[in-house]
């Protein structure tokens, strides 16, 4: 096992919610006494995979050593991507590793009031509403016109906007960032933005998505484009698999080549990835599910829902932040999107797995 983090694997979701926001202990976190302390594993942490010299079937680490491999499973992830000309000062943040977390949290409890989180996608709106819950002020800019337009569409994205609105967020849409602002000494100040106001800010969290972490690959003959591209059984090259972040494959069921970045599919993909080395040849076609705590609401979504689907409340209510939307496309259900509604969310996704049609759902 090779990774370029010092930490042995841990989970990722309550680094966003309930690790930054104090409430949760760090040894609940490591993974390797739920299943792979009892096996024979050698760890190599802390050194990042090189290279890949897929004749000699071997990995080549930043330290300078190699380690032969008979099948490799490729897992590398994504890091996560900067604003052009993001500087280094105290006080900006990005949070993907443990280690991010640690120090927004520690930034968070020493001294600021004001908080400015740049992008509404998921990991954004979650740390927007972590800090609100600690009492800070929090401004939260989205350059989209609705937050997460391009997945939930304009008119769920709008109940998502105004869930933080509710909650005292200074939410700024169609909102972009020019410059960073120092005090003088080092540190942040304050962002301004593309119409040239100027938001003050003691902590800025910037959550503009990921990138697959591929550059390691390029001389390994490997297909790469935005991802690893494998075949519809996780295969990248013979004895070579790749599974979550990293990898792309096209997924048969929705007819698509897709990279899904949640934690499921990590799971998922990964172990499917290890049976595919073994030999076995299914195609892999899940439907992507993931979840996201917010404020006291679960927001639940399996499929693979677009801006130009048609939706329908078909449970609950949207004033109530209780509800069910359905997402149709082409005659099929394609996606579900739920709050605080998780048994009837799962139903939806058999029902998306059994290829129902819009007009039977």
């Amino acid at each position: 096992m090779i990774g370029a983090e010092p930490h042995l694997p841990y989970d990722r979701p309550p680094l966003s919610k309930q690790v930054l926001a104090g409430t949760s202990e760090l040894d609940r976190l490591p993974l390797a006494a739920v299943g792979v302390d009892h096996l024979d594993v050698q760890w190599r942490l802390g050194v990042p995979a090189h290279a890949l010299d897929r004749d000699a079937r071997t990995v080549e680490l930043e330290d300078g050593s190699a380690v032969l491999y008979d099948g490799l499973v490729i897992a590398t992830g994504a890091r996560v991507r900067t604003l052009r000309g993001q500087p280094e000062l105290a006080g900006i943040h990005t949070l993907r590793t443990l280690d991010d977390c640690l120090a927004l949290r520690t930034d968070l409890e020493a001294m600021p009031s004001r908080v400015v989180v740049v992008g509404a996608g998921f990991i954004g709106a979650e740390v927007a509403a972590t800090a609100r819950q600690r009492g800070l002020e929090v401004t939260l800019l989205e350059a989209l016109e609705v937050p997460m337009q391009r997945v939930l569409g304009d008119e769920m994205g709008s109940v998502c906007a105004q869930l933080h609105r509710d909650h005292g967020v200074d939410l700024r849409l169609s909102s972009g960032v020019d410059a960073f602002v120092d005090d003088g000494n080092g540190r942040i100040a304050g962002v301004v933005l593309s119409d040239g106001t100027k938001v003050d800010a003691d902590v800025v969290v910037v959550g503009v998505g990921v990138v697959p972490n591929t550059e390691w690959l390029e001389s390994s003959g490997l297909t790469i484009e935005n991802g690893i591209v494998c075949d519809e059984t996780c295969l990248a090259a013979p004895g070579v698999v790749a599974a979550g972040d990293v990898a792309r494959w096209p997924n048969r069921r929705f007819g698509e080549v897709m990279r899904v970045e949640h934690w499921e599919n990590a799971q998922e993909q990964g172990a499917h990835a290890a049976r595919r080395l073994l030999g076995d040849t299914a195609p892999y076609e899940p439907v992507p599910w993931f979840w996201s705590d917010q404020y006291d609401r679960k927001i639940q979504l399996a499929g693979r829902s677009g801006p130009d689907d048609e939706v329908r409340i078909v449970d609950g209510s949207v004033e109530d932040r209780h509800f069910v939307a359905l997402y149709g496309r082409a005659g099929r259900l394609v996606g579900v999107l739920g709050m605080n509604r998780p048994r009837p969310v799962m139903q939806y996704r058999q029902l998306i797995a059994d290829g129902a049609s819009w007009d039977d759902v």
